[in-house]
């Protein structure tokens, strides 16, 4: 397995819309930089978000998760409550190939301020709007902006093709279009 370089991500984004949209340069001037980098791609967060609150007293369960356990809001930033979180979406809507696995971490800025961004590992021929689960480590309210960058995409191709991909399994999160809570 190998990770790939932003020459084949920019191969892959434009000739079988791996990406988009897609930014074939980092963005940085005056925002959190977000398009492709050396080995990945930072992806943005959208300006919709579900900020958790306990003002129903809801206890968080996965298997039966009380969508009351979150606020709505659509913004150009939103503030996380001090040592809670929040869902969001990807700007970008992705189409993994059938030999690729990715991985997601934070980014620096934000990690540098106690955010941490949560993205399970997209599979081979996923596709879809990511959800992105951002916490707020810190006792202080913390600060997203919307359609900048939050997190960086690693692209790992593998040495053979999978045998059963996530399209085969039909997935339950594929093809999201928008937050997605957790399902059963």
């Amino acid at each position: 397995m190998a990770i790939k370089s932003d020459r084949w991500i920019r191969r892959m984004a434009q000739e079988h819309g791996m990406i988009n949209p897609f930014n074939d340069r980092q963005v940085r001037e005056g925002v959190i930089s977000y398009g492709v980098s050396s080995y990945g791609y930072d992806l943005r967060v959208a300006d919709e978000f579900k900020i958790f609150t306990n003002v129903n007293s809801a206890i968080v369960d996965p298997k039966n998760f009380d969508e009351r356990s979150f606020v709505s809001v659509q913004a150009s930033s939103v503030l996380i409550p001090p040592n809670s979180f929040a869902l969001a979406r990807s700007v970008e809507y992705f189409k993994i190939p059938r030999d690729v696995l990715t991985i997601c971490v934070g980014k620096s800025t934000y990690a540098r301020c106690g955010i941490i961004v949560n993205v399970t590992p997209f599979e081979p021929e996923w596709e879809g709007f990511v959800t992105l689960e951002i916490s707020n480590s810190t006792p202080l309210p913390a600060k997203i902006y919307s359609n900048e960058g939050l997190c960086q995409i690693l692209f790992f191709q593998g040495d053979e093709t999978c045998e059963t991909s996530y399209k085969d399994k039909a997935g339950k999160y594929q093809k999201q279009s928008g937050i997605v809570l957790p399902k059963l």
